[in-house]
């Protein structure tokens, strides 16, 4: 039965020998529409009764199953009737109030400890949900409103875990509050480390007292503003009277005539002030008035003036470079210091220090200057102006003459020179010659060092000439270009006549001609610079000119004396490098 009720509610396959192999149309209420048999007859209609009768079977079972839990007794075997509506009612409320009480045995048998659970009572006062329902809230949600009515109600704090912790915190008395102010000053009087001298004002905190709100006044800063452009205002005033006067010429004058006033001397000298006891030089006379032999003088034998001693490296110190000025720079400084000159006589004739100079008449403004004589007698003025134009050459050349130097007077600028040049530092040159055959060549080398004022030897041997000289740095550097620049080495000249008693002629090595009369060859004759440097001090006392050593033993002993031997075998071991 059961088969043939489950394919009747089934769909048929469109294999079961469908016509149209469709899916079946359902009616309007979802029923689906019936089918016919695969033998082409209709279906039989399903029994509803027996359908029925199977259904009520089930819960009479499901019925007599709950009554045996709960203890109820057996139904009887009798073929149930169908029960009438109120009969219904009753038994379902019976099923529930069963399921309910079994249900709260089981809870009460795992938690006997755990309270039971009451509902709670929906009144006026319930909160209610939010729309139009004006429906209560959930049974949940209502608990934790109650939790936020009573936490602003008692303003006590709520633990995070549960019922529980919320009436263990609630059953705490409330602690105390910390007193945080600070021992009264009569307490700290009985502290035995107290310190009586602090009072009351440095040792007890006061209380913060609020500020009162300070309004400033209407226009204040307006006042402010406008007594600032008043300032503004005069300072600009006194700037624009101050350009004034210094465009129309008044403040020069009055400071070059200030410049020759002579102040007046003070009543007593800073410098004597710890000398003399009073306010002036009119109490010098009377001994008791003097600070110098008394115990608070500031005279004592205790002054010592130690030795000024002169820093030894500023004499060092390389001069400063000249600044070199362009032509109109030049005519910017002569321009000025001619005005500058200008004003300053103008100045003393304005005193009446001296007298007005005369007109300074020339042929080109000798007819404004003149006016009406020079239309009288046009040849005696020409002739007046050429005078005086005379006299004004005459005295300029004069005035040059003047100031120039003597003889005595150049030679002492020039040595003072050399001397401040030798100050800043000894500088020392070793220069190697492979011959002196030429007399105009040694008279160079002699005189150009005695010139340049400075010390040292030309030592003239049969092999080589050495040449050692020292001095200040500007007189050293004008001797090396003299040497390795000025002189041709190379060229010959006739030899003069030699006085009598002179040691050259003597060497005949050092004449000009050779054996057979003919001037010797000096085309590979050359000057080299084997050494260059400085000295703490000069080796030799003065110039010594030239000496003939025919022996390297001589050159050896002359240079020793100087402490300077080692310079010969300087030269004997130099080659000349060739590029």
């Amino acid at each position: 039965m059961a088969d043939k009720s489950s394919n009747v509610l089934k769909r048929l396959h469109p294999e079961d020998h469908d016509l149209d192999g469709q899916k079946r149309a359902r009616a309007n209420d979802g029923s689906p529409r019936p089918t016919t048999p695969s033998g082409g007859a209709p279906a039989a209609k399903p029994d509803m009764s027996h359908i029925i009768a199977q259904a009520r079977a089930r819960a009479e079972a499901l019925k007599a199953r709950i009554q045996g839990a709960t203890g109820s007794p057996a139904p009887s075997s009798a073929a149930p009737t169908p029960p009438a509506p109120s009969d219904r009612i009753a038994a379902l409320k019976a099923r529930v109030a069963a399921a309910t009480s079994r249900s709260t045995a089981l809870s009460q048998q795992k938690a006997p400890a755990a309270q039971s659970y009451s509902p709670p009572v929906y009144g006026d006062e319930t909160p209610r949900a939010r729309g139009g329902l004006d429906i209560g809230l959930h049974p949940a949600l209502l608990a934790d409103t109650q939790q936020d009515v009573s936490r602003n109600k008692t303003r006590t704090p709520q633990s995070r875990f549960g019922n529980r912790g919320r009436d263990s915190f609630a059953a705490t008395p409330e602690k105390a509050q910390l007193d945080l102010s600070g021992p009264s000053f009569e307490e700290l009087k009985e502290n035995p480390y107290f310190d009586p001298t602090l009072g009351p004002k440095n040792v007890v905190a006061k209380g913060r007292q609020s500020r009162q709100l300070v309004f400033n006044e209407k226009g204040k800063y307006i006042a402010q503003a406008a007594a600032l452009r008043r300032q503004a205002q005069l300072e600009e005033t006194k700037r624009k009277i101050a350009e004034r006067t210094r465009l129309a010429g008044l403040e020069e004058d009055l400071n070059a005539e200030r410049g020759f006033l002579v102040p007046a001397p003070p009543d007593l000298e800073w410098w004597d002030e710890g000398l003399v006891d009073g306010s002036s030089y009119d109490v010098i006379e009377d001994p008791s008035k003097l600070k110098i032999d008394t115990p608070d003088s500031i005279i004592t034998i205790y002054i010592q003036h130690p030795v000024l001693i002169e820093p030894p490296q500023e004499k060092n110190n390389p001069a400063p470079k000249p600044m070199y000025l362009t032509q109109k720079e030049q005519a910017k400084l002569r321009r000025q210091r001619r005005q500058a000159d200008l004003k300053e006589i103008q100045a003393k004739i304005r005193l009446g220090l001296e007298p007005p100079p005369p007109p300074k008449v020339k042929k080109s403004n000798l007819m404004r200057v003149l006016g009406e004589e020079a239309v009288k007698d046009p040849t005696a003025v020409e002739a007046r102006v050429n005078r005086e134009i005379a006299e004004r050459q005459h005295k300029h050349e004069e005035t040059n003459e003047t100031r120039k130097l003597t003889k005595e007077q150049k030679a002492e600028k020039l040595a003072a020179q050399q001397e401040q040049d030798a100050a800043h530092g000894i500088h020392v040159r070793v220069y190697k010659i492979d011959s002196l055959a030429n007399g105009r060549h040694r008279f160079q080398v002699s005189k150009n060092a005695e010139q340049q004022a400075l010390t040292g030897v030309v030592i003239m041997h049969p092999k080589m000439n050495l040449v050692v000289v020292e001095g200040g740095e500007h007189s050293v550097r004008k001797y090396d270009a003299l040497l390795q620049n000025r002189i041709k080495w190379q060229e010959m000249e006739a030899p003069r006549a030699v006085e009598e008693g002179n040691r050259e002629v003597l060497a005949k090595w050092l004449e000009a001609e050779d054996e057979n009369g003919e001037l010797k060859d000096l085309s590979m004759n050359n000057c080299d610079l084997i050494f260059k440097g400085e000295a703490k001090q000069r080796s030799f006392r003065k110039w010594l000119g030239a000496r003939t050593c025919e022996t390297d033993t001589q050159a050896k002993d002359v240079l020793s004396r100087a402490k300077m031997e080692n310079f010969w075998n300087l030269a004997k071991s130099f080659k000349r490098e060739f590029y």
